[in-house]
Parts: C-alpha cells; sequence; structure tokens
C-alpha cells in the first residue's frame, strides 16, 4: 500500500503567524489573516482531515476509520469510534494561554476533552520557554463549571507557572491529562 496524505487544516490564531508559507512552502488559505496551526492528521465532528491524492483521494480519515479499519490501521482499534489521535504544527508568534485538560473521569462533567499532549519542538527563537505545569499553589478547588477559554481551569493565576524552560534546552514535552501546559 502507498502512503496515505492528507491535505492541511489551516486554524486562525491571533497568537499565529505565516511561517508555514515560509518552512513548508505551503500556500496558505488566505494571505493576510495569522494562522497558529495547521492540523496534519484530525478526525473531529467539526473537523476532518481529507486524502489529498491517489486511489482514496477525497475520502475522510474517518471514512478510512470507519469503513477500512482493520485494512489501514490493523487491529485492535475497535474501541475507538473516532481515530484517537490529533497531530498539529504550531506557528506560535505570542505567548499562548495556560490549559488544563480534565482528568478521563471528570472530562465530561466539566464539558471538556481527557486529552494527553506531546510535543514535539522543532524549531523556536532564542530566549523561547516553554512552561509545563503548575507550581503548587493555595489548596483552591478545580473549577467544576466549564471555561470559554479552556476545558477547564484550575484558578491558578500565570504566576504559579512552573519554572520556564528555555525551549531550546527540550527537545520533547509530555502533558498528561489532567495537568497544565
Amino acid at each position: 500500500m502507498n502512503p496515505i496524505t492528507f491535505k492541511p487544516l489551516y486554524m486562525e490564531r491571533v497568537w499565529g503567524g505565516r511561517e508555514f508559507e515560509r518552512v513548508y512552502h505551503r500556500s496558505l488559505p488566505d494571505s493576510v489573516i495569522p494562522f497558529g496551526e495547521s492540523w496534519e492528521i484530525v478526525d473531529r465532528e467539526g473537523e476532518q482531515s481529507v486524502v489529498d491524492e491517489g486511489p482514496l483521494a477525497g475520502k475522510t480519515l474517518h471514512e478510512l476509520w470507519t469503513f477500512h479499519r482493520e485494512e489501514i490501521f490493523g487491529t485492535g482499534y475497535g474501541d475507538h469510534p473516532r481515530f484517537p489521535i490529533l497531530i498539529k504544527v504550531l506557528d506560535a508568534r505570542d505567548d499562548l494561554s495556560i490549559q488544563v485538560h480534565p482528568p478521563a473521569h471528570l472530562a465530561a462533567e466539566l464539558g471538556g476533552e481527557p486529552k494527553t499532549e506531546m510535543w514535539y519542538i522543532a524549531a523556536c527563537e532564542p530566549g523561547s520557554k516553554l512552561y509545563v505545569g503548575l507550581k503548587q499553589a493555595s489548596p483552591r478547588p478545580i473549577s467544576r463549571k466549564p471555561s470559554r477559554t479552556a476545558a477547564s481551569s484550575n484558578a491558578c493565576m500565570p504566576s504559579h507557572h512552573s519554572p520556564a524552560i528555555p525551549s531550546s534546552s527540550v527537545p520533547v514535552a509530555f502533558t498528561p491529562s489532567a495537568r497544565a501546559s
């Protein structure tokens, strides 16, 4: 079987830039908008990767997952209604928000998703920093109400960040569900 490639989905973000053009030589869908994310592989209800060439051209990742799962992905994934991995490339020209994704046992109650993340730092500007986790602060409770900006909020303020790590010194960062990033 030949490799299957997908058309990226570009997400406008106020903190984004235009590096996908320069670094990856891509044509972005608008000549001015800052794009902060390129979703390379996605199977979500509102966003779908679409095969860009070959005999499966035009098929969505969800169609491949639903109708050709064992043939393309192998066995052992029967419990997953959707392809369980989202792959993004980020172009962050400014600070991103603090995010805390709820643990699986609280996700539905909080209106969020239990997302475990793996970050690979492909390139960064000198002086870039990465914050992973929060310092233990006052024993304030986790909010049980969904936030407009994140799946859940633990009421910690930016001053409670863990120490900044120079991005150039940490090529990989793992943030399990329920840990701030």
